[in-house]
């Protein structure tokens, strides 16, 4: 299980460190060819996911692989999963039903790292 869950934990962190990175870095325009649902938020508001996407990938990772705070590492793995929730929440509600079953598939995922990791921590 230990191997599984690090390999969740890793490529959740490669998903969300470059969905958020994008977020962050690229304006409104460029991204809106990628993710049309941002013309329905703030260019702050979709910042600002970007950067809790960010945030929550780290702590994905760090927390565990250093040993400190491993608690993090659960807790960002539901945080992460709230996001995809509220993803697929706004996918719905566009019409855009092929996105939001990506969305229901990494919150599953998330879920499960959250739950593993969780598992993780109480049988050390």
């Amino acid at each position: 299980m230990p191997v599984l869950l690090w390999v969740a934990q890793a490529l959740l962190a490669v998903l969300f460190t470059a969905a958020g990175g994008m977020k962050l870095v690229m304006s409104p325009d460029a991204l809106t060819p990628l993710m049309p649902w941002v013309v329905d938020f703030r260019p702050e508001t979709v910042r600002a996911i970007g950067a809790l996407e960010v945030l929550g990938a780290v702590g994905l990772i760090l927390p565990r692989a250093t040993n400190i705070a491993p608690v993090l590492t659960p807790a960002a793995a539901a945080g992460l999963a709230v996001v995809m929730a509220g993803g697929a929440v706004v996918h719905v509600t566009r019409g855009e039903y092929p996105h939001s079953i990506g969305n229901i598939a990494v919150l599953a995922v998330a879920l499960l790292t959250a739950w593993g990791a969780l598992r993780s921590l109480s049988s050390s």
